[in-house]
């Protein structure tokens, strides 16, 4: 039997592209079936861990290294939602106009023996102050469809953030570097 392989607890195509630029191909991919509601008054720290956790729990596999992650945004103690609809996305980057903000994105990883992982990047983002106008003209893109905080920084939104201090693939969806450093420790070969 060869090198233990890697899957990727989730279905979205942005973590698996970003896994890739770690040179990891994941044997296979797939959203965890969990609960995602927030604990009344949780952290949005504790939050994402506990996701990135509960995920990685339920893709478990004897013979493969599990990696799943959760990417929260969070102004002040507030977790703002995945923007489903456009009146929601509206909300969110009505409350971020103007404002700094965190972008929690946890790791989990569980390794073949059960053995399980923990990194945690934290992000601050600000948005320049939208005029109506520029807030309508991001909406009309409907890129902030599914994302947390309702919006997508690798897309449109980019031209909005005034300044980044933290990881930009953690606000995408997957710290690179917290991954990397996750999968080295746990003994992942990374070739």
């Amino acid at each position: 039997m060869g090198a233990p392989q890697l899957i990727l607890a989730s279905a979205s195509p942005r973590r698996r592209e970003l896994i890739a630029r770690l040179g990891i191909e994941p044997v296979r991919t797939g959203g965890a079936d969990i609960d995602e509601t927030p604990h009344k008054a949780e952290l949005p720290r504790l939050y994402a861990q506990r996701m990135a956790r509960e995920k990685a729990e339920a893709a478990a596999d004897s013979n493969a290294f599990v990696l799943a992650g959760d990417t929260v945004v969070a102004c002040g103690r507030r977790i703002l939602p995945k923007a489903d609809d456009e009146a929601t996305a509206r909300q969110c980057l009505t409350l971020l106009s103007g404002r700094r903000h965190r972008v929690l994105s946890a790791i989990a990883l569980r390794a073949p023996d059960g053995t399980l992982r923990e990194r945690l990047s934290e992000t601050q983002v600000r948005f320049k102050r939208l005029s109506p106008e520029e807030r309508e003209a991001y909406l009309a893109t409907g890129e902030w469809h599914g994302k947390a905080g309702g919006y997508a920084i690798q897309g449109y939104a980019e031209g909005l953030i005034a300044w980044i201090e933290g990881s930009h693939s953690g606000v995408v969806g997957l710290p690179l570097f917290e991954t990397r450093a996750l999968l080295k420790a746990a003994g992942f070969s990374l070739g």
